[in-house]
């Protein structure tokens, strides 16, 4: 690439993302009759809207690389192999166990610091648990296109040897997946930011997307489903201020942590050149 073109790839699609997202928010906030669109609480048709805007940034991610590269789209997904339905399938569900896991820790160990309140359904609730069932998985399967397979090469391509261009792009993407979240609380930040890089070394170590996708789909889809049932039947609170991240975040780090060895792991079991 250009040393330029990195830099487009990894702006461009956030920047859309960002102002896809604020558009939606606005339409929203006609629909509901808000007088506060940016109101940081997430309603059913807001929670659809961070989802369409990311889904659709995924894609625009995807299709620029292809344009200014000439890569082909499939490289992306997964390289030098076939895209595998069974890895999709074996990592979603050692994820959803681990991060479940992960969740019940929290909830003993700090009950407050997710922002739970109190459990509640309500119509608001149903509403969110569908959305979250029926659009975070393209959401997830976005910002890992956003991310893994677009941000991480596009930043290691401005190194030439191999293992310090894996690291170059493991930190550029991470951060860059940490700064489109919004957050200034050191907790959160850092939080953020080792997700970026735990879902990078699933992306390399397996040589494609299925892992960090699988993972990221049980993470969004499992804690967005109880944050909407522990938020008394009213809109999920969003809060990324500082203050807002504690050390429970720590047990969360953990989930990371594993979910990196167990895909090294089982590709370690597996042949092929994604085993190194």
């Amino acid at each position: 690439m250009s040393w330029w073109t990195p830099l487009v790839l990894l702006t461009v699609p956030a920047l859309v993302m960002v102002v896809l997202q604020v558009l939606l928010y606005g339409l929203v906030a006609v629909v509901e009759g808000s007088d506060d669109p940016l109101a940081t609480s997430l309603t059913p048709l807001k929670l659809l809207a961070v989802n369409v805007s990311i889904a659709v940034s995924g894609l625009l991610a995807v299709v620029l690389l292809t344009w200014t590269t000439g890569a082909p789209w499939r490289s992306l997904i997964s390289w030098p192999r076939a895209f595998d339905v069974r890895r999709l399938v074996h990592h979603l569900l050692g994820a959803a166990l681990m991060v479940a896991a992960g969740i019940g820790v929290v909830a003993l160990v700090a009950p407050g610091s997710p922002g739970w309140t109190a459990f509640g359904i309500s119509g608001t609730t149903v509403a969110l648990l569908v959305v979250t069932v029926l659009t975070t998985p393209a959401q997830a399967a976005g910002e890992e296109l956003m991310f893994r397979s677009v941000a991480l090469p596009a930043a290691a391509s401005w190194v030439r040897a191999v293992r310090p261009a894996l690291v170059v792009g493991l930190v550029v993407s991470g951060l860059a997946f940490a700064a489109v979240h919004g957050s200034v609380d050191p907790w959160l930040a850092g939080y953020y930011t080792l997700i970026g890089v735990s879902t990078g070394l699933m992306a390399v170590l397996s040589g494609g997307i299925e892992a960090p996708v699988a993972f990221h789909v049980a993470n969004n889809v499992l804690a967005t489903v109880v944050n909407s049932v522990m938020a008394d039947g009213g809109a999920v609170p969003l809060d990324r201020s500082v203050g807002a991240g504690d050390a429970s975040l720590l047990v969360l780090v953990a989930v990371n942590v594993a979910m990196v060895v167990l895909v090294w792991a089982h590709e370690r079991r597996r042949p092929g050149p994604a085993r190194s």
